[in-house]
């Protein structure tokens, strides 16, 4: 088989008929490749509803949401299709998938019940776009995703058993027989158990990420609706840019602190197998976007940009035993493992330790036990904000720059030196849209009309 590229669509780039014609522009070319689709936008929210429903035991109410989420995607396909074969053979699929999901209304609803309802978004999308290429006359193959992408106990990607399993998929399909199109879900997969799963919410790009690892592809790209990956966030700051080009370390602390446009998990695969991630846009082919790579080649920019991470909760430990106490940060940080919670941010003192977490579901649990080592002190409705560059020891004024850019925000954490990439900044949710525009004043040397 010849070199592939991966190309990922999300659920905006398919959102209607008129984003499946210009994805087939996009991918029908020469260059193998397998794309990767999402479900229809706004698809998963409504499963989201419809497994809720199922969940509460309001079967009628369940019923009521799939009526009428069928009756979208029958004008979908009346739009989206020209002939009646397969306008007849898009209805039969939506009918065979949507009954699927009416009959979770006559058994007991068990919890993952939900994630078979999710899947049928992708299933749904990518089968739809087969029959829109077929119709056009461009030949590709279906791949279902569930023959090949599976996480372990630990809800880690199984990497053996992906680049085993979708070899097999593509050897049964000779270049010589079948055209190099492949089209595939991204976000659902297989659990340790075969259970039907998924890679939680904005999971295909981190499904096109693992499938390029797994077949060493010669690029992976992301298309959304945005032309790359921002210097700043467009909701809330004027004039931001898209970012030319950034080092896998930068593009993975930026979508792991706030950058929407990319799954903080997608980097990583593709940092490990060396292959360029491409960020571009749908609606705007020709812009440049955003390419990620080994090594980011704007020294004359070492500031890239900012992003935010809302929903963040500190927590601060205060123990006069602290001090010159072996043990106590591990017995600390144990609590949270014991409750499998993330720790985002850190500091330290000599009688207090703070950190963050983007969780509260153990909280109440978590406080408890951190009781018996000294006073807790919590505080809700925090934002880390992340600048995110190349910040090299040798190099100077970059920290007094950020910082004097928020001379007038309340900072309750700084978080800077545990890594060449980042510095992370806590505040009241409050002061986010403040602080984003006064860092975008301050390190871009862009006025911002307050």
């Amino acid at each position: 088989m010849k070199e592939l590229q991966v190309l990922k669509f999300g659920g905006t780039s398919v959102g209607s008929p008129e984003r499946f014609n210009m994805v087939a522009k996009l991918i029908v070319n020469d260059a193998p490749k397998i794309v990767v689709l999402s479900a229809v936008s706004g698809t998963t929210n409504w499963l989201v509803e419809i497994a809720a429903e199922y969940a509460k035991g309001n079967t009628n109410g369940a019923y009521l949401l799939i009526d009428k989420l069928n009756e979208q995607y029958e004008h979908f396909i009346k739009e989206l299709y020209h002939s009646e074969a397969t306008l007849i053979k898009g209805r039969e699929l939506i009918h065979a998938h949507f009954e699927f999901i009416r009959s979770f209304g006559k058994k007991i609803f068990k919890v993952f019940d939900e994630k078979v309802i999710l899947a049928q978004g992708e299933l749904i999308s990518t089968a739809l776009f087969h029959y829109y290429l077929e119709e056009k006359g461009v030949r590709s193959v279906l791949l279902q995703a569930l023959n090949f992408m599976k996480i372990d106990e630990d809800s880690e990607p199984d990497m053996q058993f992906i680049e085993e399993n979708i070899a097999k998929e593509l050897a049964a399909y000779p270049a010589s027989d079948y055209p190099q199109l492949f089209i595939t879900q991204g976000y659902i997969c297989r659990n340790a158990f075969g259970e039907i799963d998924n890679l939680k919410r904005g999971g295909s790009d981190y499904t096109a990420s693992l499938i390029g690892a797994a077949v060493n592809a010669t690029e992976i790209q992301i298309w959304t609706d945005i032309d790359g990956m921002h210097n700043n966030d467009p909701r809330f700051v004027e004039n931001t840019r898209p970012v030319a080009e950034l080092s896998f370390d930068e593009a993975a602390e930026l979508a792991y602190f706030g950058a929407k446009i990319l799954h903080p998990s997608s980097i990583r695969p593709a940092k490990l197998k060396n292959i360029p991630v491409r960020l571009l846009n749908t609606m705007e082919p020709e812009a440049k976007g955003t390419f990620i790579g080994p090594k980011s080649a704007q020294p004359s920019q070492p500031i890239k940009a900012v992003a935010a991470k809302d929903g963040i909760t500190a927590i601060k430990i205060k123990s006069g035993r602290m001090l010159l106490a072996y043990g106590f940060l591990r017995n600390v940080f144990d609590v949270f493992a014991r409750y499998k919670t993330p720790i985002d941010m850190v500091t330290t003192s000599e009688v207090a330790v703070s950190v963050t977490i983007d969780t509260t579901e153990h909280l109440n649990a978590i406080v408890n036990e951190l009781l018996t080592f000294g006073t807790v002190e919590v505080d809700h409705d925090q934002t880390i904000i992340c600048i995110v560059g190349d910040f090299l020891a040798e190099k100077q004024g970059y920290a007094s720059r950020v910082f004097d850019a928020l001379k007038n925000i309340p900072v309750r954490m700084i978080s800077y030196g545990g890594s060449d990439n980042n510095i992370s900044l806590l505040i009241h949710s409050e002061k986010k849209k403040d602080a984003l525009k006064a860092l975008h004043k301050g390190l871009f040397q862009l006025t911002i009309d307050n």
